[in-house]
């Protein structure tokens, strides 16, 4: 038994490298400056806290409300939670499982009495992770756990972006509806005017059917903003986590300031920052740990397993003077032929890496092109409004 024990704290102590590659982060073509993007600076508008950006405080307070009751939000918020205990009961696999056990047996041979005996005591199982098995298991389910975690501020911050672009689109609708209904009132003074002019003989039917037929395509884009500020408001309350309603705000639109020229960061962090990004990345960490568990079963799997009681030919004396006794059974199960199952299983994972790969790549370069759309927009629009 010495010779065991020692053999399994060998074992333990060496604590074998797990096998299969590290995690290294592939390279992706990164530019080295943003187009029309006359200085890169190392903040990014990204860094500031969005109440902070958004000083309106009818808009904070919407924020609030969806950040606190988003459908959206809550499931990302479970994900997270499921990926947690995904995580927790991976790593439970690398510590011993011990479990409570008894028995009765009552057994009669022809012509005996009943004979009656039991055992009770605890017994411990316990798989030594001698090539990493468990530990690159572990490894993915971590890694899944952050994508979860990045999943979920990539929600917020789609929340915040949806519930601000939806606030501007109602504010700007309200004042295209101020302005049709004061151009719709201008219009019927005028379309009264000139039909007193019509009914004085000082003016022709022809110019009063142009001011009628100006009149009336005024008229009708009052009810076409009706509909777009009844679409949005119904969008909005979908992001508030409400049945579709009105959305209450400031009748008269509060006057915006300038907003500040927005620095966009210098490209390579970019990879840091984007929820996004990052998330795929730990999906590409996670599938990478699955290939070194895949690796790891084409070795051997050693499991120690033990019980510890007592037992008791009498019934009545089992819970009291029962002797007690224990077992120590070390095993190990090397894997001959299973029909080229471990084969396939590690040409998936790795299958699955260069899955994951493409996608943060992708995910990657969709980040660089919407930062550039964006810059280049608020570059162009900036010239274009300069022209009027």
């Amino acid at each position: 038994m010495r010779r065991l024990r020692s053999l399994v704290f060998a074992l333990i102590a060496s604590g074998c490298a797990p096998v299969g590659p590290n995690y290294v982060r592939p390279p992706v073509p990164t530019p080295t400056h943003y187009r029309f993007a006359s200085l890169v600076q190392a903040e990014s508008l990204a860094d500031a806290p969005w109440w902070r950006v958004f000083e309106d405080p009818a808009l904070q307070a919407l924020i609030r409300d969806a950040i606190d009751s988003n459908l959206d939000v809550q499931a990302a918020v479970a994900r997270v939670e499921f990926a947690r205990a995904q995580a927790g009961i991976a790593k439970s696999f690398l510590r011993p499982q011990v479990d409570g056990v008894a028995n009765y047996t009552a057994q009669q041979s022809a012509g005996e009495d009943v004979q009656h005996g039991g055992t009770y005591g605890f017994s411990l199982s316990w798989e030594i992770d001698l090539f990493g098995r468990i530990r690159r298991e572990h490894e993915a389910a971590v890694a899944r756990l952050l994508a979860t975690e990045q999943g979920h501020r990539g929600v917020l911050v789609t929340l915040v972006g949806d519930v601000t672009s939806t606030y501007f689109l109602l504010r700007q609708l309200d004042a295209e509806l101020e302005i049709a209904r004061r151009t719709l009132a201008t219009n019927d003074q005028t379309v009264a005017y000139f039909q007193n002019r019509l009914d004085g003989g000082v003016s022709n039917r022809l110019e009063v059917d142009r001011i009628r037929a100006n009149r009336a395509r005024t008229a009708a884009t009052i009810p076409d903003l009706e509909r777009q500020i009844g679409i949005a408001e119904n969008a909005m309350s979908v992001l508030l986590g409400r049945r579709p309603s009105m959305i209450r705000r400031d009748a008269v639109a509060p006057a915006f300031a300038e907003p500040p020229r927005i620095p966009p960061g210098i490209p390579t962090t970019l990879l840091e920052r984007r929820p996004d990004i990052l998330g795929a990345e730990q999906l590409l960490v996670a599938a990478n740990a699955d290939v070194g568990a895949a690796k790891a079963r084409f070795f051997p799997a050693i499991s120690l397993t033990s019980l510890a009681g007592a037992l008791s030919g009498d019934l009545t004396s089992l819970l009291g003077g029962a002797g007690g006794f224990w077992t120590v059974t070390p095993s190990l199960l090397q894997p001959v032929y299973q029909g080229g199952r471990l084969k396939r299983n590690l040409e998936a994972a790795r299958a699955q890496v260069a899955e994951a790969m493409a996608i943060y790549q992708q995910s990657a370069l969709n980040g660089y092109r919407e930062v550039a759309d964006a810059l280049v927009a608020i570059a162009k629009l900036t010239e274009m409004r300069a022209q009027h």
